[in-house]
């Protein structure tokens, strides 16, 4: 099959079939260097928080989770309309480089042990402006990346990307922390972003698919009509709002239930999320084969990951506990990946800037909400209701959605081209 060629919707494709793409191989590689620095920094940020700079406070780590989304979403449609205005590489390069110097300050602070619970309030709010700038941009890009027929199976790669080094940062951070401390860590992720910088400097220009630029004023009351008019998109915004607001908060409840239930150290606070990540790196590769995912897995994963939740509240034990997070980071990457795509493949080139910055806030939006609510509840009922919470509304969600598509939308299997 050509580059232009789409196949067959139905038909699988090649696992690693994006990665011929230079360009991409170039993205993927940055991506996934930095998304292991990411996630080690994560883990050193959470247990600074609750060990050092608190005693064990997870009102505060709430607190600071939401932080790292807010200024993102509130900033959402601004940076949507830059995203189709300006180049896309251009603003990547512009926040990752700020995001670098972020973490570098942080780094300098812990090493020196003059680092307070306000530094990391700060830094956490300036990671966020950028990361609201950053996420539309990086979204979108994609799609002018690799060819059509390719994006489905790109994302997926960037899920893989992203959840294989969740595999790794978590167990490395982990095993960091316990033999040279938390400072490292830190430095790590500050160089990782060097990579991803690298990538971007040397991809091939006259091999990408650049968007038409939208210009003029207006570009933002565009952006929100169109999703108005587009009740598919509402359906898929719905699932992905409440999966993202009560049901992912693992950088809270993983924590909680290790060192509160399951009085284990950091490196078993690490080995919870590689093992996780293992569950949603499956889910990755199996999205990567999908050409068109079909709007029922969207719902269905998101009924089978309350399932699955409700199950893990109720682990007797910590190895009990860490089995069942795989089928939980399965059934949570799978709603993820299918929204992804599916938003992506059916939206406008000329509008996917503005569609993924809204699909982007509605998506991590909730976690201002969401972070400090199950924080609350992990400090006044237990650490097992937040998991429980997340589980009753995921599960509400998936079958006011069902219901919606049986009597609504004629039991769709696919959102239209």
């Amino acid at each position: 099959m050509s580059e232009g060629e789409a196949g067959d919707p139905l038909e699988p494709i090649q696992t690693f079939a994006s990665l011929g793409v230079f360009n991409y191989r170039l993205l993927f590689l940055g991506s996934l260097t930095s998304n292991v620095g990411t996630w080690m920094a994560r883990v050193a940020q959470d247990w600074l928080v609750l060990t050092q700079l608190t005693d064990q406070s997870a009102t505060d780590l709430g607190y600071i989770t939401a932080l790292q989304f807010a200024p993102g979403v509130l900033i959402s449609p601004i940076a949507g309309a830059v995203a189709d205005r300006f180049g896309k590489r251009r603003i990547m390069m512009i926040t990752q480089s700020g995001t670098a110097l972020v973490f570098a300050a942080l780094t300098a602070l812990v090493a020196t042990g003059a680092v307070q619970l306000w530094h990391v309030y700060l830094s956490a709010t300036i990671a966020g402006v950028l990361w609201g700038f950053d996420a539309p941009a990086r979204q979108a890009f994609v799609s002018e990346v690799v060819p059509d027929h390719l994006l489905g199976n790109a994302v997926g790669l960037n899920s893989a990307s992203f959840n294989g080094a969740r595999l790794l940062g978590p167990a490395i951070a982990g095993l960091m922390i316990a033999w040279v401390g938390i400072w490292p860590v830190f430095a790590v992720n500050t160089i990782s972003f060097i990579a991803v910088l690298l990538g971007l400097f040397l991809m091939r220009p006259d091999q990408l698919h650049p968007a038409p630029v939208r210009r003029g004023r207006g570009a933002i009351r565009e952006g929100i009509a169109y999703v108005a008019h587009r009740p598919d998109l509402q359906l898929v915004l719905f699932c992905i709002f409440m999966l993202g607001t009560f049901g992912l908060n693992f950088q809270i409840t993983n924590a909680l239930m290790a060192t509160k239930v399951f009085g284990v150290g950091p490196e078993g606070y690490g080995l919870l999320g590689s093992v996780m990540a293992s569950g949603t790196l499956a889910a990755a590769l199996m999205a990567a084969r999908r050409r068109r995912p079909r709007l029922r897995l969207v719902v269905g994963g998101l009924a089978a990951f309350a399932v699955v939740t409700t199950v893990l509240a109720l682990a007797p034990s910590y190895w009990v506990y860490t089995v069942l997070l795989v089928p939980t980071g399965l059934t949570s990457l799978t709603v993820m990946t299918a929204a992804n795509t599916t938003v992506q493949l059916t939206t406008a080139p000329e509008m996917r800037g503005r569609v993924m910055s809204l699909y982007m806030a509605i998506f991590t939006g909730g976690t201002p909400l969401g972070a400090p609510l199950i924080g609350w509840v992990g400090d006044a009922w237990g650490p097992r209701w937040t998991l429980l919470v997340g589980a009753i509304a995921t599960g509400i969600a998936a079958l006011v959605a069902a219901v919606y598509l049986w009597n609504r939308m004629g039991r769709p299997t696919r959102l239209p081209a």
